[in-house]
């Protein structure tokens, strides 16, 4: 399959309004965040002397890739996302930017990817739990693989939240967490957690990737903290923006779901307000 050919109306999975201006100004905003708190765009690495082109599934506006084209202008990087206005977005940016090593796409991520195989030296993916299903991930993953030239890499991103010493925030994020197991999302058993960072090197190991590895990455959001403006921005439309696959899973009311956003936004600020977000980044080689 060609880059170029049409596509059918692609099912949308993602849990909140993939089309929506407000979500595309979040990620925009959490693209930075979690690049900074992850130590930079590649902490893991400091040598991309083997990367000639790369893939980064579930772009979004394409924050990310504008910034690994900036700071690498000798890598070509493609962003996919199934969201039009997303990519719309990542793609003017991009030629305002004058960053010619860029290319974006429209693209379901679930269904094979319209590339030919081994095309990429690496795949990276981050963040992508509120996307696909759990059943998908080995499928998703063979799929990273078959685009991958031998000795190339596959590099997942994800994380765990809930960790504050805040009881209407710690709540509402378990909660979340139990609306995300209903619907088929990350990996926890009971719902508890997320659950997807546990899987994700026996996912690689069970596609046949090799020389696996891993770095954990903790963002301290708490007050007064360098994460924390961007953190607190981010709720701020996360709790609005989440409201209707809250409302769709059953995990609270609407009234509830009020009064959790005047108490969290109220606990944010207050100085005593202490909080974690923690990444794990895994990644591995494709046999050569």
């Amino acid at each position: 399959m060609t880059a170029d050919r049409p596509q059918r109306q692609a099912e949308n999975t993602y849990v909140n309004d993939a089309e929506s201006g407000a979500e595309m100004a979040r990620l925009l905003d959490q693209e930075r965040l979690l690049t900074e708190g992850m130590g930079g765009l590649f902490s893991e690495r400091s040598d991309l002397n083997t990367i000639s082109d790369m893939l980064d599934v579930a772009c979004g506006p394409g924050g990310w890739v504008h910034d690994v084209a900036h700071t690498y202008p000798k890598i070509k990087v493609t962003g996919i996302d199934i969201s039009h206005n997303m990519i719309a977005y990542a793609q003017a940016h991009a030629e305002v930017r004058s960053l010619t090593n860029t290319h974006f796409q429209v693209m379901n991520a679930l269904e094979p990817l319209h590339f030919p195989a081994e095309s990429f030296d690496m795949v990276n993916a981050r963040a992508a739990l509120g996307f696909v299903p759990t059943r998908a991930w080995p499928t998703l993953i063979a799929e990273y693989k078959r685009v991958l030239r031998p000795g190339g890499i596959i590099r997942l991103t994800e994380g765990e939240w809930g960790f504050t010493n805040k009881p209407a925030l710690e709540t509402l994020l378990a909660l979340s967490n139990q609306a995300l197991h209903k619907a088929g999302y990350g990996a926890s058993a009971t719902g508890r957690h997320e659950g997807l960072t546990p899987m994700l090197g026996y996912w690689l190991r069970q596609a046949g990737i090799q020389q696996i590895q891993q770095r954990a990455h903790p963002i301290d959001y708490s007050f007064g903290t360098k994460a924390y403006a961007g953190a607190y921005e981010d709720y701020k439309l996360m709790l609005k923006l989440a409201q209707p696959f809250w409302l769709k899973m059953g995990i609270a009311t609407q009234d509830d779901l009020d009064t959790f956003y005047e108490q969290i936004m109220a606990e944010m600020a207050a100085e005593d307000f202490c909080a974690i977000w923690y990444l794990l980044t895994t990644w591995g080689e494709k046999p050569r």
